[in-house]
């Protein structure tokens, strides 16, 4: 059996203090989102107190989908990625970037220099989509995270990385591997429109005619779980988790991990997916668990 943990959205506190002309940007309005409201809702203790217990669990491998920065400092970049090596070794860690990690284009070459080990290829390559293959578990690794303009938090996965995507999960397939795709913005999502991902309908077209086991999201901050289209299953699990640092009734769902359980073969793969999560006093405990 593999044991996967999957947490997102950490968004790390506390924010550096910027220089003024860093804020001459959209950085401005997210520096006052955050003043205003977002610090008091993600909160260090909380994420530290989530990844002390993920870490208890000795999971094989942790999947983090996107969101470690807050408004794309440079300063953020270097501190999510001593977070990262406190977290796990690059080859027992899995990033992908966020709409708030390129919040600026600039966003995506900081992630690049600092987080490069840990969203490469087995071969040392970075690019996305990177595959890395950990036993039977094949993990896919996209980004979605582009520039936007103020009060805008879209994604878009784009024609090159779906344009390879299709043939990866066909040959990862013809391997028997256990097939995880991994986006920040979710296919399926209730989000205003300033907020989903624009292709969506073009991922799922992908998944629907290559298929695959399991799809890790995070970005709504809330704990999700729908099914996309496969034609040769009852459909392909797409989950989210909550941001791992948000504060007991802050806002949306307090912030959680999962862990996936998966045992099996080709054909006959079984996946139970374990959701703990904070409580209102504080600790971490097990809230559900469902056989995907």
């Amino acid at each position: 059996m593999f044991t996967l943990a999957h947490l997102s959205d950490p968004h790390l506190a506390p924010l550096p203090s910027p220089r003024l002309g860093a804020l001459i940007s959209k950085r401005l309005t997210g520096w006052i989102n955050w003043q205003r409201k977002r610090r008091f809702v993600h909160v260090r203790s909380v994420l530290d107190t989530l990844v002390a217990d993920l870490k208890a669990q000795s999971a094989d491998h942790i999947a983090v989908t996107g969101d470690l920065t807050n408004i794309a400092l440079k300063k953020e970049f270097s501190r999510a990625r001593d977070w990262l090596d406190a977290l796990g070794a690059p080859e027992n860690v899995s990033v992908i970037p966020g709409n708030h990690d390129v919040y600026l284009s600039e966003g995506m070459a900081f992630a690049l220099t600092q987080w490069g080990p840990y969203m490469g290829n087995d071969d040392g390559t970075v690019g996305f989509p990177y595959l890395r293959r950990r036993g039977d578990l094949a993990l896919i690794g996209l980004s979605s995270g582009i520039a936007t303009a103020p009060f805008m938090a879209t994604g878009r996965v784009g024609e090159a990385q779906l344009a390879k995507l299709g043939p990866l999960l066909d040959a990862m397939k013809k391997e028997g591997c256990f097939r995880v795709v991994m986006v920040h913005h979710p296919p399926i999502s209730q989000a205003k429109s300033h907020k989903r991902l624009i292709d969506a309908a073009a991922l799922k077209q992908v998944i629907a005619e290559h298929g695959a086991e399991l799809l890790l999201h995070g970005h709504d901050h809330l704990a999700m779980l729908n099914w996309l289209a496969d034609p040769e299953s009852n459909g392909v699990p797409a989950v989210g988790v909550p941001s791992a640092s948000a504060a007991p009734g802050m806002s949306h769902d307090a912030a959680a991990y999962n862990l996936y359980m998966i045992d099996g073969a080709p054909g006959a793969w079984t996946c139970e997916m374990v959701t703990r999560g904070v409580t209102p006093s504080g600790d971490v405990g097990e809230q559900k668990r469902v056989v995907l």
